[in-house]
């Protein structure tokens, strides 16, 4: 959706799932970092928000990002 301060944001959301903290604090600086490096430079001044499913916790960063772009992939 796009945003009246003309730059990209991004809103995350990483619920708790019964994990522990450093389990979502992980989880929510590697999708920052994908969001970081591969979406914002081509979002425009759109928002963007996340929410992270149980299953990104257990799964590697190339998966993370495969999926996240795919997701996002018109951008």
């Amino acid at each position: 959706m796009d945003n009246m301060v003309g730059h990209p944001r991004m809103g995350l959301i990483v619920p708790k799932f019964q994990s522990s903290a450093v389990a979502r604090n992980r989880l929510r600086r590697r999708l920052q970092e994908l969001w970081r490096r591969e979406i914002q430079p081509r979002q425009g001044g759109r928002d963007l928000l996340i929410r992270a499913r149980k299953e990104a916790y257990g799964v590697p960063f190339q998966t993370l990002r495969t999926e996240l772009l795919t997701w996002v992939g018109g951008l």
